[in-house]
Parts: structure tokens; sequence; C-alpha cells
């Protein structure tokens, strides 16, 4: 009778533990019936200290090292235009040919009153020649002699004014062959021979650029330029790469790296930005004057926890990541993001560890609390 009673015991245990088995595999639906729960597969990484790399973008624009506007010093017709749109010229060459004829008449006629001036200061000094023995022996007053040394100075005066009038006109004349200040590519041309010519004109001939070396010039908020500043002295922990990236209207990086060599020195009050200056050397000459690009900076901050972008998940105004405890649930654990590096956020040390594991994605299909099945997929780059 004992022995029946210890079997039925047993066997009541086994039956006991078989119904605890299922049940932790399956639960009930609305209905009572079993549904099979499966648990769920989540990658994990570890929280690991490295150097990051954040970065700021501004929108440039881009000018030649030396964008010179060619306009006409004297009006006329232009006669001929000796180069073409895109052309590299040399300091010195003729660009453009404006009509000379009438300035080589003025020219003449300034030639001309100087010879006449020259003729007028001869006679006057002639004149003081021979006054002054009457005046010696005293055979006419120095009032005469007085009056023709003011007749000597009055046509000296004359022929400096006929000098200086004879120069204008010679500069003219050079005006109207246009050379190449400097050396550099030639822009649009929106003249064509035959237009008449002014300094008064609207637009330029043609701009000249030296593009052996492009200026981006860009703008950013007073509180960035605090910053930036601020970043440039710091030489310990976070600090600014002194070299800038320019990324070009294609996507493409420049080839040269720049540097910021000047600023406005004054804020916007309109505006409230400030501009700056990053040169950039531009040996195959691919950067023109007029192209536009994103000038990049990179703040550095060596030995610093990172996590992926797509292990943090947000409620309200918090940010979480979900660290998997020993017994293979997730607890839900607040952190603070002080940047972003690439594909990662740099966190704040003040809630979470080096070594910790977290989940890496899916963290919108768990809750605090939840039982997952993890395994290893990558580390962080």
């Amino acid at each position: 009778m004992r022995l029946i009673k210890l079997i039925f015991s047993e066997n009541i245990l086994l039956t006991t533990g078989i119904i605890a088995l299922s049940l932790a595999n399956y639960s009930c639906d609305s209905k009572g019936e079993q549904v099979k729960v499966e648990t769920l597969s989540l990658p994990v990484t570890t929280v690991k200290k490295d150097s990051a790399i954040t970065t700021f973008e501004y929108l440039g624009a881009i000018e030649g090292k030396v964008n010179v506007e060619i306009r006409p010093q004297v009006e006329g017709l232009l006669d001929q235009i000796h180069v073409d749109e895109g052309d590299f010229v040399e300091k010195g060459q003729l660009l453009f040919s404006i009509n000379s004829q009438p300035y080589v008449e003025r020219l003449k006629n300034a030639q001309a009153a100087v010879e006449v001036e020259k003729a007028k200061l001869e006679n006057a000094k002639i004149e003081m020649e021979r006054l002054q023995p009457l005046i010696d022996h005293e055979v006419i007053s120095e009032v005469q002699m007085k009056t023709a040394q003011s007749n000597f100075g009055v046509a000296k005066a004359s022929l400096a004014q006929a000098q200086a009038l004879k120069a204008t006109s010679e500069i003219d004349m050079q005006f109207t062959r246009i050379k190449a200040p400097v050396s550099g590519y030639i822009g649009l041309i929106p003249m064509r021979v035959g237009n008449l010519l002014s300094k008064g004109d609207d637009e330029p001939i043609t701009t000249l650029s030296d593009i052996s070396e492009v200026y981006v010039y860009f703008a950013m908020s007073e509180s960035n330029y605090l910053f930036y500043k601020k970043m440039k002295e710091d030489s310990t922990a976070r600090r600014l790469n002194p070299n800038v990236k320019l990324i070009l209207a294609d996507g493409t990086i420049h080839s040269e790296e720049g540097i910021i060599d000047a600023d406005a020195g004054q804020i916007d009050r309109n505006t409230g930005a400030i501009t700056l200056r990053a040169k950039f050397n531009n040996p195959d000459k691919l950067l023109r004057s007029g192209n536009t690009g994103k000038i990049i900076l990179e703040q550095i901050h060596p030995n610093v926890l990172m996590v992926p972008q797509e292990s943090i998940t947000k409620v309200q105004d918090k940010t979480f990541v979900f660290t998997l405890m020993p017994d293979s649930t997730v607890r839900r654990k607040e952190v603070n993001i002080s940047g972003k590096a690439g594909q990662n956020y740099i966190l704040k040390a003040d809630n979470i560890s080096e070594g910790e594991t977290i989940i890496q994605s899916g963290v919108n299909k768990i809750k605090d609390g939840m039982k997952v099945e993890a395994y290893q997929q990558k580390q962080l780059p």
C-alpha cells in the first residue's frame, strides 16, 4: 500500500513538472488557448572607449585668390578681343583693344600745346634778359622787370600744365590696350566687337581669376564661432583639427586640406553670423571662382565611450540603451549623448561604463525586463 502511494506521488510531481515546463513555453490567448511564445534573437555589442571625430559643416562660396573685374579706363568702341573665355593668360598679356584714333589726335594736340608753351616760356625768358641791362643802367624802373618775371612764371606754369595734359593723353592711349593685371583665367565676355565701352558700365568686360589658390568664404553663428575659438585654443582634450576639408558639389572631397586664415572680425547684426575664410591650394585648377562647397571642421575626442546610433531609443526628451543582464533579460538605462561621430553616438560616462553589453539594434521591439536571446554581431568600428 505504501509503495502504491509513493508511485502515485512521484507521478504527480512528474506531471506537475511537465505542466510547468509547458507553461514556460506557452501562454494563453484571449480564447484561453495556448500560444507558443518565441524569444527574440537580437545582436549585442560591448561599450568601448576609442577616439572619435565629430564634424561641423558650413556652406561656402569659392573665389580665386585674385578675382579681378576687367573694366575700361577710357571710353571708346571695342576694336578687338584677343582672348577667349576660359583662356589662361599671363600678367601683362593683351586682352582687348579700344579704338585709339580719338586718343591719337588728343595726344597730338597735347604735344602741340606743349611746344606752344615752351615757346612762350622762351619769349618770357628773353624779355627778362632784355630788361635786365636797362634796369642796371636805371633806364627803366624795376616795375617792368617784375612784370616780366611774372609773365615768365605764368609761362612756366602753363608749360607744366600742358605737359601734364600730354602725360594724361599718353596714359589714355595706353588704356586703349587693356592688359591682364595678373595671371589667371578669363571669365565670361559679355561684350562684342563694336560695343561702346565706358568707365560707367554696369558690368565689366570680363573677370580674371588667379586660382592657383582659392578662398572659401563661409558663415557660422555667434555661438558656433565662440565654440570654434575656444576649441581652437584647446590643446589637451577636445580640440579642433587645425586643417579643414572641402566637400565639392558632386560630393567628393578636395584633394588638398586647407586652413582658416581670416575672419570678418565683426558679427553681422542682421544675421547674427560671422564670415570666415579658408584657403586651399588648387594644383589641378579644378576649383573655379563661383563654385560652391561645404567646409568641414573636425573636432577630435580622444578616449570616449561610443555606441551605435541604432542602439539608442528615445522617450520624450530622454535617451536610453538596453543593457544585457546575466540572466539574459534587458534593463533600460538612461544615457547622455555628448556628440555624434559617424554612425556612433558619443556618451558621457556618467551612467554607463566601458565593458557593458548593450542591445545593438531592434531596441524598438523590446521592453524593460524582457528576456532575449543575444548574439554578438560586430564590435564598434
